[in-house]
């Protein structure tokens, strides 16, 4: 790359050149063949915008709410682990971009740096908690405990990872964390993923999640979680309206429209494609969310036609990060926010309130997933 970014991707041109290859890889890959990865992006492509004209736009409003919190545009920082591969001030750098662009991030209990850390860095910011269940309830009750007294907003539980997905890039690297960090929101060294274990000629991280996650989670886990914290839960990694319609049964706040960042299982649905039936599904009696495949304001938009309340971005971060640290943070969050902003003037659109179904169709001829 020459020169300063115009887009998402020149940014991750940048990442691709200067990062170590395993931790590029890392960051990139999705399971297997990655159909599903290129699918996330592609699909976006799929659905056509219909503007409105003459509608004085000179004047726009981008904010919105999440989960009752009010951020200055709907675009959320998704849940990346390991950040400080990245950059060597990882999480925290991500949390006071976040904060000085006035949107929230989830922060991955697989983070470089503590839950607390993070909240110290940015006291102001609108943080949540991504969480798996653990084999020992312990563990995972000890993070929501945490999390709560570092005044977390919220708790996002992944669903959709009781083994982890096959990475051929991260098997054929043997990915592990480099020396110098450790998953710090934990202080055994089994949970912390710290360098020295033998995990063989695997994943290293593959490994660890056979290990410590719990493949056994159920329904009753989210009710029993439901039950620990009145913190607004999310529930992370659903694409089906039966799924949808049985976590707003048992009461949680809102609903990710996720495939892990097409990390789980190849060939599943491009997530903007799945968005629509989980959002008749759930009736609004929940927010709905989308991550995967967002690398422009058009798909912010795009988005929030078919019914999300906001979107999260995962690997977008991490290439600014990897860029110029909470600088470059910034600047993506910051370029998202201006085409966002041009991609409502051009639809006729002044509030995000007035983003609705009438301004998307699917492109005549294409049969939806």
């Amino acid at each position: 790359m020459s020169g300063k970014p115009v887009c998402i991707a020149d940014f991750e041109e940048y990442a691709r050149t200067f990062l170590p290859k395993s931790v590029y890889d890392y960051y990139r890959s999705g399971a297997d063949d990655q159909e599903t990865l290129a699918e996330n992006v592609a699909a976006f492509s799929r659905w056509q915008l219909y503007p409105r004209v003459l509608r004085d736009v000179s004047v726009l409003d981008l904010s919105t709410s999440v989960l009752g919190h009010r951020v200055s545009m709907p675009v959320c920082v998704a849940a990346t682990a390991m950040q400080r591969m990245a950059h060597a001030d990882g999480e925290t750098a991500t949390a006071r971009a976040c904060q000085a662009v006035g949107t929230g991030m989830m922060l991955s209990s697989w983070a470089t740096s503590s839950l607390e850390e993070v909240a110290a860095a940015a006291p102001g910011g609108l943080r949540w908690l991504q969480l798996y269940v653990y084999k020992d309830r312990a563990v995972t009750e000890g993070l929501v405990r945490r999390a709560e007294r570092a005044g977390y907003r919220g708790i996002f539980l992944t669903a959709d990872t009781p083994y982890l997905g096959r990475r051929i890039a991260d098997v054929r690297n043997r990915f592990r964390l480099p020396p110098h960090l450790r998953l710090k929101n934990f202080s055994s060294s089994a949970l912390a993923f710290s360098p020295g274990k033998d995990f063989g000629e695997d994943s290293g991280l593959a490994v660890y999640v056979a290990e410590a996650i719990d493949a056994s989670v159920s329904w009753d886990d989210i009710r029993w979680l439901r039950a620990l914290t009145s913190l607004p839960i999310v529930l992370k990694g659903i694409l089906r309206a039966d799924d949808a319609k049985e976590a707003v049964k048992i009461g949680v706040n809102g609903i990710l429209v996720s495939n892990h960042g097409a990390r789980q299982l190849d060939g599943v649905p491009a997530t903007i494609d799945a968005l629509p039936d989980i959002v008749e599904a759930v009736e609004g009696k929940v927010e709905v969310f989308l991550d995967g495949g967002v690398r422009k304001g058009t798909d912010v938009l795009k988005a929030l036609a078919l019914g999300a309340r906001a979107v999260f971005i995962g690997r977008p971060l991490l290439w600014g990060l990897a860029y110029q640290g909470e600088e470059g943070a910034k600047e993506v969050l910051q370029m998202l926010k201006e085409e966002f902003r041009l991609a409502m003037a051009l639809t006729g659109c002044r509030r995000v309130e007035e983003v609705d179904r009438t301004l998307i169709r699917r492109h005549r001829g294409l049969s939806r997933i």
